[in-house]
């Protein structure tokens, strides 16, 4: 039988096409010198009212009430996240109805209106009632002294942060394989050694990405808080531009600085996915 040589077949990989790339740059580079010559030509940006009021006493004291705002919340909101979580994977069903209505109720419920609410609980609850239902009450606050604008705003906040957190926090968990959970327990790790040593350092690569998302959104969100009159940046801008007119330069004021923070953010954010993410592929340096 005549015997033929197999001869491993060769492929050519043609080299990408680099025109699109040129044109592209081209359209890129034409609309950001457009943009460009938008801002500095336009007149009505009114530059010289923007640098004036960047630094300005009152919108510094609205930008620390936004940051301080910003890590309350957030630090509050990690923490009522892990609860919704552990609600959520809880084997009990109760606790996981507890976790799924919260979570449904929250995304259901626009923001403002969750605020506004909280804020006006007096009007439905004059009195917070501290005992058992159905029982006379063995202690009661007034709503109005319990609930003020920080209050109201920390309080909403808070929930609507934990709700997100909490399933950002069980994304993370569901994306370690379950064998791995086994095996700890085969080692004779407890529940609270097996998520601390095994399970934890594996879904921190996964959550980072979104969770920092999430902390620059809440950021952001803390500009909903002036429907209650908590007077943080975008709040002491309104009260400035109320008086001045000058509208537009003190929003651009208000731009900037979320701009600068946010992108601090940013940068905190890819730092931890740098240090978190060694060792696994599509990380780079």
């Amino acid at each position: 039988m005549e015997q033929t040589d197999s001869v491993a077949p060769t492929y050519r990989f043609a080299k990408p096409r680099r025109t699109s790339w040129w044109v592209s740059a081209v359209v890129v580079a034409v609309m950001v010198l457009g943009l460009i010559d938008f801002f500095i030509r336009g007149q009505n940006w009114q530059w010289d009212v923007v640098w004036e009021y960047l630094l300005h006493p009152d919108i510094l004291a609205g930008l620390r009430n936004t940051i301080v705002l910003t890590v309350i919340c957030a630090l509050s909101g990690l923490v009522m996240g892990g609860l919704v979580a552990y609600l959520r994977m809880s084997v009990n069903p109760v606790f996981q109805a507890v976790g799924a209505v919260y979570i449904w109720f929250i995304r259901a419920i626009p923001a403002l209106v969750l605020l506004l609410f909280i804020f006006f609980l007096s009007a439905l609850l004059p009195q917070i009632p501290i005992g058992l239902p159905f029982l006379p009450p063995l202690a009661s606050f007034p709503t109005n002294q319990l609930i003020s604008q920080s209050t109201a705003a920390i309080l909403g906040l808070t929930l609507i942060q934990g709700a997100y957190i909490g399933e950002i926090y069980r994304g993370g968990i569901l994306s370690v394989p379950r064998g791995q959970l086994e095996a700890a327990r085969s080692m004779g790790m407890t529940s609270w050694q097996s998520m601390r040593r095994i399970i934890a350092p594996q879904s921190i690569r996964v959550i980072i990405p979104s969770l920092g998302n999430e902390m620059i959104t809440l950021f952001k969100n803390t500009s909903l808080v002036f429907v209650i009159g908590y007077t943080e940046l975008l709040t002491t801008v309104q009260l400035i531009y109320g008086v001045t007119y000058q509208t537009i330069p003190l929003l651009v004021v208000a731009c900037i600085w979320y701009l600068v923070l946010t992108s601090l953010a940013m940068v905190g954010q890819r730092q931890l996915e740098r240090k978190y993410g060694k060792g696994f592929r599509g990380v780079t340096d």
